[in-house]
């Protein structure tokens, strides 16, 4: 069997990788500086439990449900137009943001943020496929791209803390009209066109509406559950859920132009390397959730000296990132993913008892970004490297699907699962002497802080004891169901992942197999 030489990128695609990156540097601090603001918009705007987790998690799902599509028109219209004209888009959205007076109007921007960063994410990462061809050259850049997200995460703290330290909560969402500014100046310059002129079909509106129906209407059967909802309610938005899901599935095995290529899944190294993207991360976004309020509301710290304390940790992640690639001089990718995936879940067991004090939670986050960014820099490359070249845009939006998919997922089922253990724990334990007003108002922990400067010293003290001890029991109970999960998925790439004598021809008979049209 014969090799075709690729060509190897030159100068200007490192300069487009390093303006690529920049939609990534922005978005991944946007994620920090987020759980960072909570605290102090949930001291302004007094949003509910349930708001609070919308705020935090709508974005990622609609950008979850709006990536493939999105990565399907940039296939037709041309992936740099897409990623410039929503640039613009994104930070008209985060201007409204920023300058949001309600709980409802921060959901309803979140909301249009995850529209028009949808616009971003997958563009970014297909051009980044298109443009370096050379199998070792695409890994560097991948990491180079992922290590973006992990720099964002590591200003966020750091930027936002300062920033809430001398302005408004809104003041830290303007961090973004700089970075587009600079996105729309060079990205025309350094960043080649590209466009699938194969794909001519139009994007199906009916399966983009299916998906989003099906992911939002679960989402808030759950947290109906988890806030003391409607059983019955909650429980009916569930099923319904899971049969729109059905339905979109059904429509996209049919279509001749589906939303959603399933004959990707068919890949093994493509679902597999997916599960491997989507379970750190949600494991991540539910634990950085609850540090930053644990350091904030239970410690007592202030923004500046929260962001500080979490940034070893997203150094780590830096790291990370940039060590996975040279890993695999040494070991397989599938072998460095799956330590990466048992060294996470160790990481997390050890916070089950290790969530009493501030040095011993910093350093199980240190481990766990260590992990995870190896793990997150290797599973991308894995699922484009499984995609064929014409799919690039579709594989991509995929890979981002399931990257947004796990944050919010990660957010609101841990989270709904935190926010359940300490309603039942304050619920059970606040002072006889609070009112059932302000038992309410405790019904989240900034509530109860806040509650708790209002009222005497003595009954103050109480409360702020009661609710501490229920925020860290929710945290070391979601911490030890997320390590159990990280396990399960260390476990199933290790053998579904495992390379044997003449896996390699057998998956290119497969691949072969899955690029077949059904019949």
């Amino acid at each position: 069997m014969t090799t075709e030489a690729v060509p190897k990128a030159g100068v200007r695609e490192w300069i487009g990788l390093a303006t690529l990156t920049a939609p990534a540097l922005l978005i991944g601090l946007d994620f920090t500086v987020l759980h960072l603001v909570l605290p102090h918009l949930a001291t302004e705007l007094r949003p509910s439990s349930v708001e609070t987790l919308w705020i935090v998690d709508i974005y990622g799902f609609v950008i979850a449900g709006m990536l493939v599509p999105m990565g399907a028109l940039g296939d037709r219209i041309g992936r740099r137009k897409l990623l410039l004209v929503g640039s613009v888009l994104f930070a008209l959205a985060s201007a409204l943001t920023a300058y949001s007076t309600s709980p409802e109007m921060v959901i309803a921007t979140r909301a249009l943020l995850g529209l028009t960063g949808a616009t971003l994410l997958p563009s970014t990462l297909s051009l980044v496929t298109n443009m370096f061809l050379d199998e070792n050259q695409r890994r560097l850049a991948i990491a180079v791209w992922s290590t973006a997200f992990s720099v964002g995460n590591a200003a966020g703290p750091v930027v936002g803390g300062a920033m809430l330290e001398h302005f408004w909560w809104g003041s830290v969402f303007l961090l973004a009209l700089p970075v587009m500014a600079l996105l729309l100046v060079l990205g025309p310059i350094v960043v080649p066109e590209y466009r699938d002129t194969e794909a001519t079909g139009k994007i199906d509106m009916t399966s983009v509406g299916l998906l989003m129906a099906s992911m939002i209407t679960i989402v808030y059967g759950i947290k109906e559950i988890a806030s003391g909802g409607s059983v019955l309610l909650a429980v009916a938005a569930i099923l319904v859920g899971l049969a729109v899901g059905f339905l979109f599935l059904r429509r996209q095995r049919w279509l001749p132009d589906p939303l959603l290529d399933l004959a990707l899944f068919a890949r093994r190294r493509f679902s597999v390397s997916l599960g491997a993207l989507v379970m750190p991360l949600f494991t991540l976004a539910a634990f950085q959730f609850f540090l930053m309020q644990y350091l904030q509301l239970v410690l007592g710290l202030s923004p500046l000296r929260a962001g500080l304390w979490t940034l070893p940790g997203m150094l780590a992640g830096v790291v990370g990132a940039l060590l996975g690639p040279a890993f695999t001089k040494v070991f397989t990718p599938p072998q460095v993913i799956t330590a990466g995936l048992s060294l996470a879940a160790g990481s997390l067991a050890v916070a089950v008892w290790a969530v009493q004090s501030l040095v011993p939670t910093v350093l199980t986050f240190v481990v766990m970004n260590l992990a995870i960014n190896i793990v997150w820099a290797l599973s991308y490359d894995q699922i484009l490297g499984a995609a064929p070249p014409e799919r690039a845009g579709t594989a991509s939006g995929v890979a981002e699907t399931g990257n947004e998919l796990g944050i919010a997922l990660g957010v609101a089922l841990a989270g709904s699962l935190g926010a359940a253990v300490y309603s039942a724990a304050v619920a059970d334990s606040l002072p006889s002497e609070v009112s059932e007003q302000d038992a309410q108002t405790a019904d989240t922990l900034a509530g109860a802080v806040s509650l708790a400067e209002q009222l005497p010293a003595d009954l103050a003290a109480k409360v702020l004891d009661v609710s501490r001890d229920a925020f860290t029991y929710g945290m070391q109970l979601t911490s030890g169901v997320l390590a159990l999960m990280l396990a399960g998925m260390a476990l199933l790439v290790g053998l579904m992942l495992r390379e044997r004598p003449g896996d390699e021809d057998a998956a290119e008979k497969s691949d072969a197999a899955a690029d077949e049209p059904a019949h």
